[in-house]
Protein backbone atom coordinates (compact mmCIF):
# COMPACT_ATOMS: atom_id res chain seq x y z
CA UNK A 1 0.00 0.00 0.00
CA UNK A 2 1.36 3.44 -0.94
CA UNK A 3 1.94 5.80 1.95
CA UNK A 4 0.19 9.15 1.87
CA UNK A 5 2.54 11.96 0.88
CA UNK A 6 3.34 14.57 3.51
CA UNK A 7 1.31 17.74 3.00
CA UNK A 8 1.65 21.25 4.37
CA UNK A 9 -1.38 20.85 6.64
CA UNK A 10 0.21 17.99 8.59
CA UNK A 11 2.07 18.44 11.86
CA UNK A 12 5.81 18.43 11.17
CA UNK A 13 8.70 17.77 13.56
CA UNK A 14 11.63 20.14 13.80
CA UNK A 15 13.92 19.72 10.80
CA UNK A 16 16.75 18.51 13.05
CA UNK A 17 14.78 15.36 13.96
CA UNK A 18 15.32 13.87 10.50
CA UNK A 19 19.07 14.38 10.85
CA UNK A 20 19.47 12.79 14.27
CA UNK A 21 21.21 9.42 14.52
CA UNK A 22 19.10 6.74 16.18
CA UNK A 23 20.15 5.67 19.65
CA UNK A 24 20.60 1.89 19.62
CA UNK A 25 20.28 0.25 23.02
CA UNK A 26 22.05 -3.07 23.59
CA UNK A 27 19.88 -5.93 22.43
CA UNK A 28 19.06 -8.97 24.58
CA UNK A 29 20.77 -12.22 23.59
CA UNK A 30 19.14 -14.43 20.99
CA UNK A 31 18.07 -17.77 22.50
CA UNK A 32 20.12 -20.81 21.55
CA UNK A 33 18.68 -24.16 22.53
CA UNK A 34 20.57 -25.80 25.38
CA UNK A 35 22.83 -22.80 26.01
CA UNK A 36 22.55 -20.18 28.78
CA UNK A 37 22.25 -16.76 27.12
CA UNK A 38 24.12 -13.71 28.40
CA UNK A 39 23.67 -10.03 27.66
CA UNK A 40 27.02 -8.24 27.27
CA UNK A 41 25.76 -5.37 25.14
CA UNK A 42 24.70 -2.62 27.56
CA UNK A 43 27.50 -2.18 30.13
CA UNK A 44 25.22 -3.31 32.92
CA UNK A 45 26.74 -5.16 35.85
CA UNK A 46 25.61 -8.79 36.24
CA UNK A 47 24.45 -8.44 39.85
CA UNK A 48 21.06 -7.64 41.31
CA UNK A 49 20.65 -4.87 43.91
CA UNK A 50 22.25 -5.11 47.32
CA UNK A 51 19.91 -6.41 50.02
CA UNK A 52 19.76 -2.98 51.64
CA UNK A 53 18.87 -1.37 48.31
CA UNK A 54 16.18 -3.94 47.64
CA UNK A 55 14.76 -3.32 51.10
CA UNK A 56 14.72 0.44 50.55
CA UNK A 57 12.73 -0.04 47.36
CA UNK A 58 10.27 -2.45 48.98
CA UNK A 59 9.67 -0.11 51.91
CA UNK A 60 8.91 2.90 49.71
CA UNK A 61 5.29 3.80 50.52
CA UNK A 62 4.80 7.26 49.03
CA UNK A 63 4.15 6.40 45.40
CA UNK A 64 1.07 8.61 45.46
CA UNK A 65 3.23 11.64 46.26
CA UNK A 66 5.62 13.59 44.06
CA UNK A 67 9.27 13.15 45.00
CA UNK A 68 11.46 15.89 46.40
CA UNK A 69 12.40 17.85 43.25
CA UNK A 70 15.84 18.63 44.69
CA UNK A 71 16.60 15.05 45.83
CA UNK A 72 17.77 16.54 49.10
CA UNK A 73 18.48 13.25 50.91
CA UNK A 74 20.58 12.00 48.02
CA UNK A 75 22.45 15.26 47.55
CA UNK A 76 23.30 15.35 51.25
CA UNK A 77 24.55 11.76 51.13
CA UNK A 78 26.61 12.51 48.02
CA UNK A 79 27.99 15.69 49.56
CA UNK A 80 29.24 13.67 52.51
CA UNK A 81 30.66 10.90 50.32
CA UNK A 82 32.37 13.19 47.81
CA UNK A 83 33.28 15.94 50.29
CA UNK A 84 31.63 18.65 48.20
CA UNK A 85 28.89 21.18 49.01
CA UNK A 86 25.38 19.80 48.48
CA UNK A 87 24.46 22.90 46.47
CA UNK A 88 27.10 21.89 43.91
CA UNK A 89 25.11 18.73 43.05
CA UNK A 90 22.18 18.53 40.64
CA UNK A 91 20.45 15.18 40.16
CA UNK A 92 18.98 13.87 36.93
CA UNK A 93 17.50 10.79 35.31
CA UNK A 94 20.81 8.98 34.96
CA UNK A 95 23.94 10.77 33.77
CA UNK A 96 22.14 11.00 30.42
CA UNK A 97 19.38 13.08 31.98
CA UNK A 98 21.94 15.16 33.86
CA UNK A 99 23.74 15.87 30.56
CA UNK A 100 20.48 16.87 28.88
CA UNK A 101 20.04 19.48 31.60
CA UNK A 102 23.57 20.80 31.11
CA UNK A 103 23.30 21.09 27.33
CA UNK A 104 19.86 22.69 27.49
CA UNK A 105 21.36 25.28 29.82
CA UNK A 106 24.64 26.06 28.06
CA UNK A 107 24.32 25.04 24.39
CA UNK A 108 21.81 25.96 21.71
CA UNK A 109 21.01 28.74 19.28
CA UNK A 110 21.66 32.31 20.36
CA UNK A 111 19.26 35.19 19.88
CA UNK A 112 21.24 36.29 16.83
CA UNK A 113 20.64 32.87 15.23
CA UNK A 114 24.20 31.61 15.62
CA UNK A 115 24.49 28.03 16.88
CA UNK A 116 26.73 27.19 19.78
CA UNK A 117 29.27 24.47 19.05
CA UNK A 118 29.82 21.43 21.26
CA UNK A 119 33.10 19.56 20.82
CA UNK A 120 33.50 15.89 21.68
CA UNK A 121 35.63 12.92 20.68
CA UNK A 122 34.22 10.40 18.22
CA UNK A 123 33.54 7.65 18.56
CA UNK A 124 32.32 8.25 22.08
CA UNK A 125 28.98 7.91 23.90
CA UNK A 126 26.46 7.59 21.08
CA UNK A 127 23.91 9.86 22.78
CA UNK A 128 26.19 12.89 22.43
CA UNK A 129 25.25 13.87 18.86
CA UNK A 130 21.56 13.31 19.59
CA UNK A 131 21.53 15.46 22.72
CA UNK A 132 23.71 18.21 21.24
CA UNK A 133 21.55 18.65 18.15
CA UNK A 134 18.30 18.35 20.08
CA UNK A 135 19.50 21.23 22.26
CA UNK A 136 19.94 23.27 19.07
CA UNK A 137 23.73 23.28 19.06
CA UNK A 138 26.18 22.21 16.37
CA UNK A 139 28.14 18.98 17.03
CA UNK A 140 31.88 19.09 16.37
CA UNK A 141 33.21 15.53 16.31
CA UNK A 142 36.96 14.98 16.66
CA UNK A 143 38.14 11.48 15.61
CA UNK A 144 39.84 9.36 18.24
CA UNK A 145 43.51 8.50 18.02
CA UNK A 146 44.39 5.02 16.77
CA UNK A 147 44.66 3.73 20.34
CA UNK A 148 41.07 4.72 21.12
CA UNK A 149 42.03 7.81 23.14
CA UNK A 150 40.87 11.42 22.83
CA UNK A 151 42.86 13.59 20.43
CA UNK A 152 43.09 16.54 22.81
CA UNK A 153 45.34 18.57 20.51
CA UNK A 154 42.77 18.44 17.72
CA UNK A 155 39.99 19.20 20.18
CA UNK A 156 41.82 22.35 21.33
CA UNK A 157 42.39 23.33 17.71
CA UNK A 158 38.63 23.10 17.09
CA UNK A 159 37.77 25.66 19.78
CA UNK A 160 36.50 28.97 18.42
CA UNK A 161 34.31 31.90 19.46
CA UNK A 162 31.16 29.77 19.05
CA UNK A 163 32.34 26.90 21.27
CA UNK A 164 30.16 26.68 24.37
CA UNK A 165 30.74 23.14 25.71
CA UNK A 166 33.41 20.44 25.43
CA UNK A 167 32.57 16.85 26.41
CA UNK A 168 35.38 14.61 27.71
CA UNK A 169 34.40 10.98 28.29
CA UNK A 170 36.78 9.20 30.67
CA UNK A 171 36.97 6.24 30.51
CA UNK A 172 35.78 6.65 26.95
CA UNK A 173 32.68 4.71 25.95
CA UNK A 174 32.98 2.48 23.89
CA UNK A 175 36.79 2.21 23.61
CA UNK A 176 37.82 2.23 27.30
CA UNK A 177 40.95 4.44 27.78
CA UNK A 178 41.09 7.19 30.40
CA UNK A 179 42.36 10.72 30.29
CA UNK A 180 45.27 11.43 32.63
CA UNK A 181 45.37 14.25 35.17
CA UNK A 182 48.40 15.78 33.47
CA UNK A 183 46.83 15.95 30.02
CA UNK A 184 43.51 17.28 31.36
CA UNK A 185 45.32 19.97 33.35
CA UNK A 186 47.22 20.99 30.23
CA UNK A 187 44.01 20.93 28.19
CA UNK A 188 42.08 23.08 30.65
CA UNK A 189 44.90 25.62 30.80
CA UNK A 190 44.31 26.25 27.09
CA UNK A 191 40.49 26.23 27.09
CA UNK A 192 38.84 29.66 27.38
CA UNK A 193 37.23 30.11 30.80
CA UNK A 194 33.85 30.87 29.22
CA UNK A 195 33.71 27.35 27.73
CA UNK A 196 32.13 24.66 29.91
CA UNK A 197 34.11 21.41 30.08
CA UNK A 198 32.14 18.30 31.03
CA UNK A 199 34.01 15.32 32.49
CA UNK A 200 31.74 12.33 31.87
CA UNK A 201 32.80 9.83 34.53
CA UNK A 202 30.07 7.20 34.24
CA UNK A 203 32.63 4.41 34.82
CA UNK A 204 34.78 6.13 37.44
CA UNK A 205 34.48 3.31 40.00
CA UNK A 206 36.17 0.86 37.62
CA UNK A 207 39.29 3.00 37.08
CA UNK A 208 42.56 1.67 38.53
CA UNK A 209 45.07 3.76 36.56
CA UNK A 210 46.86 5.97 39.12
CA UNK A 211 47.53 8.60 36.45
CA UNK A 212 43.84 8.94 35.61
CA UNK A 213 42.20 12.35 35.98
CA UNK A 214 40.70 13.01 39.42
CA UNK A 215 37.35 14.57 38.63
CA UNK A 216 36.66 16.00 42.08
CA UNK A 217 40.10 17.61 42.26
CA UNK A 218 39.67 18.99 38.74
CA UNK A 219 36.26 20.52 39.48
CA UNK A 220 37.65 22.05 42.69
CA UNK A 221 40.44 23.72 40.72
CA UNK A 222 38.41 24.88 37.71
CA UNK A 223 35.19 26.89 37.82
CA UNK A 224 34.26 25.93 34.24
CA UNK A 225 34.35 22.15 34.87
CA UNK A 226 31.30 20.00 35.58
CA UNK A 227 31.37 16.29 36.45
CA UNK A 228 28.84 13.71 35.29
CA UNK A 229 28.32 10.55 37.34
CA UNK A 230 25.73 7.81 37.62
CA UNK A 231 24.32 5.04 39.78
CA UNK A 232 23.57 2.97 36.67
CA UNK A 233 26.93 1.22 36.34
CA UNK A 234 28.90 0.33 39.48
CA UNK A 235 25.86 0.61 41.75
CA UNK A 236 23.77 -1.59 39.46
CA UNK A 237 20.73 0.72 39.44
CA UNK A 238 20.42 1.21 35.67
CA UNK A 239 16.66 0.64 35.69
CA UNK A 240 16.02 3.32 38.33
CA UNK A 241 17.72 6.17 36.40
CA UNK A 242 19.76 8.09 38.96
CA UNK A 243 22.61 10.36 37.91
CA UNK A 244 24.01 13.71 38.90
CA UNK A 245 26.34 16.53 37.99
CA UNK A 246 28.83 18.33 40.23
CA UNK A 247 29.81 21.91 39.47
CA UNK A 248 30.30 25.31 41.07
CA UNK A 249 27.23 27.36 42.13
CA UNK A 250 27.31 29.75 39.15
CA UNK A 251 26.78 26.66 36.97
CA UNK A 252 24.38 24.64 39.13
CA UNK A 253 22.05 27.58 39.80
CA UNK A 254 21.45 27.84 36.06
CA UNK A 255 21.12 24.09 35.50
CA UNK A 256 18.36 23.97 38.13
CA UNK A 257 16.34 26.49 36.13
CA UNK A 258 15.96 24.04 33.22
CA UNK A 259 16.25 20.75 35.15
CA UNK A 260 13.38 18.34 34.62
CA UNK A 261 11.11 18.52 37.70
CA UNK A 262 10.84 15.26 39.67
CA UNK A 263 13.32 13.51 37.37
CA UNK A 264 14.52 11.23 40.19
CA UNK A 265 11.70 9.35 41.88
CA UNK A 266 11.62 8.81 45.64
CA UNK A 267 12.08 5.10 44.95
CA UNK A 268 15.26 5.79 42.99
CA UNK A 269 16.48 8.33 45.55
CA UNK A 270 16.04 5.93 48.49
CA UNK A 271 17.75 3.15 46.54
CA UNK A 272 20.72 5.38 45.73
CA UNK A 273 21.03 6.57 49.34
CA UNK A 274 20.98 2.95 50.53
CA UNK A 275 23.63 2.03 47.98
CA UNK A 276 25.89 4.86 49.14
CA UNK A 277 25.39 3.75 52.74
CA UNK A 278 26.75 0.35 51.69
CA UNK A 279 29.51 1.63 49.43
CA UNK A 280 32.01 -0.94 50.73
CA UNK A 281 29.83 -3.75 49.38
CA UNK A 282 29.37 -1.91 46.09
CA UNK A 283 33.12 -1.46 45.66
CA UNK A 284 33.76 -5.08 46.64
CA UNK A 285 31.60 -6.21 43.74
CA UNK A 286 33.28 -3.71 41.45
CA UNK A 287 36.66 -5.11 42.44
CA UNK A 288 35.53 -8.55 41.25
CA UNK A 289 34.47 -7.09 37.90
CA UNK A 290 37.78 -5.26 37.55
CA UNK A 291 39.60 -8.55 38.14
CA UNK A 292 37.47 -10.16 35.44
CA UNK A 293 38.17 -7.25 33.09
CA UNK A 294 41.89 -7.72 33.57
CA UNK A 295 41.58 -11.47 33.05
CA UNK A 296 39.63 -11.01 29.82
CA UNK A 297 41.96 -8.29 28.49
CA UNK A 298 45.04 -10.38 29.29
CA UNK A 299 43.57 -13.44 27.57
CA UNK A 300 42.79 -11.44 24.43
CA UNK A 301 46.25 -9.86 24.37
CA UNK A 302 47.88 -13.26 24.74
CA UNK A 303 45.94 -14.49 21.71
CA UNK A 304 47.15 -11.55 19.65
CA UNK A 305 44.10 -9.28 19.75
CA UNK A 306 45.03 -5.59 19.62
CA UNK A 307 42.60 -3.86 21.96
CA UNK A 308 42.76 -0.41 23.60
CA UNK A 309 43.74 -0.26 27.26
CA UNK A 310 40.42 -0.23 29.10
CA UNK A 311 39.59 1.15 32.53
CA UNK A 312 35.83 0.63 32.24
CA UNK A 313 33.65 -2.45 32.58
CA UNK A 314 33.98 -3.40 28.91
CA UNK A 315 36.51 -4.11 26.20
CA UNK A 316 36.61 -2.81 22.63
CA UNK A 317 37.45 -4.90 19.58
CA UNK A 318 38.38 -2.56 16.67
CA UNK A 319 37.08 -4.88 13.97
CA UNK A 320 36.18 -2.37 11.28
CA UNK A 321 34.31 -3.99 8.40
CA UNK A 322 34.40 -7.36 10.18
CA UNK A 323 32.19 -6.05 12.99
CA UNK A 324 29.03 -7.63 11.66
CA UNK A 325 30.67 -11.05 11.34
CA UNK A 326 31.75 -11.04 14.96
CA UNK A 327 28.29 -9.97 16.14
CA UNK A 328 26.76 -12.87 14.21
CA UNK A 329 29.21 -15.34 15.72
CA UNK A 330 28.40 -14.02 19.20
CA UNK A 331 24.68 -14.42 18.55
CA UNK A 332 25.28 -18.02 17.50
CA UNK A 333 26.68 -18.83 20.96
CA UNK A 334 23.97 -16.92 22.86
CA UNK A 335 26.05 -13.82 23.61
CA UNK A 336 24.72 -10.36 22.81
CA UNK A 337 27.46 -7.80 22.15
CA UNK A 338 27.26 -4.22 20.92
CA UNK A 339 28.41 -3.71 17.36
CA UNK A 340 29.03 -0.21 16.00
CA UNK A 341 28.51 -0.27 12.22
CA UNK A 342 31.89 -0.81 10.56
CA UNK A 343 33.97 0.35 13.52
CA UNK A 344 34.09 -2.30 16.20
CA UNK A 345 32.43 -4.27 18.97
CA UNK A 346 32.04 -3.33 22.62
CA UNK A 347 31.68 -6.24 25.03
CA UNK A 348 30.67 -5.72 28.66
CA UNK A 349 32.27 -7.70 31.45
CA UNK A 350 29.63 -10.04 32.78
CA UNK A 351 29.30 -13.32 34.64
CA UNK A 352 32.42 -15.51 34.78
CA UNK A 353 30.82 -18.08 32.47
CA UNK A 354 29.84 -15.34 30.02
CA UNK A 355 33.40 -13.99 30.05
CA UNK A 356 34.78 -17.48 29.51
CA UNK A 357 32.52 -17.95 26.50
CA UNK A 358 33.56 -14.58 25.11
CA UNK A 359 37.23 -15.51 25.47
CA UNK A 360 36.57 -18.78 23.64
CA UNK A 361 34.72 -16.91 20.92
CA UNK A 362 37.70 -14.60 20.47
CA UNK A 363 39.99 -17.62 20.23
CA UNK A 364 37.79 -19.05 17.48
CA UNK A 365 37.62 -15.68 15.73
CA UNK A 366 41.31 -14.90 15.37
CA UNK A 367 40.74 -14.77 11.63
CA UNK A 368 38.90 -11.49 12.26
CA UNK A 369 41.53 -9.95 14.56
Amino acid sequence: MTENPVTQDQVQPRSVVARLPKYAAGKPPAPVEGVQAYKLSSNEIPFGPLDAVHQAVVEQDSLNRYPDPLSTKLRMALADYLDVPAEDIVTGAGSLGALVQILNTFAGQNEDGIQDEVIYAWRSFEAYPILVQTAGALPVEIPLLEDGRHDLESMIAAVNENTSVILLCTPNNPTGPVLTQAEVDDFLARVPKNVLVVLDEAYIEFVRDEKSVDGIHTYNENENVVLLRTFSKAHGLANLRVGYSVAHPQITENIRVVATPFAVSSVAEDAAVASLANIDLVLERVEGLVAERERVAAALAEMGWKIPSTQANFVWLPLGEKTGQFVERANAVALSVRGFSNEGVRVSIGEVEANDRFIELCKESLDLA
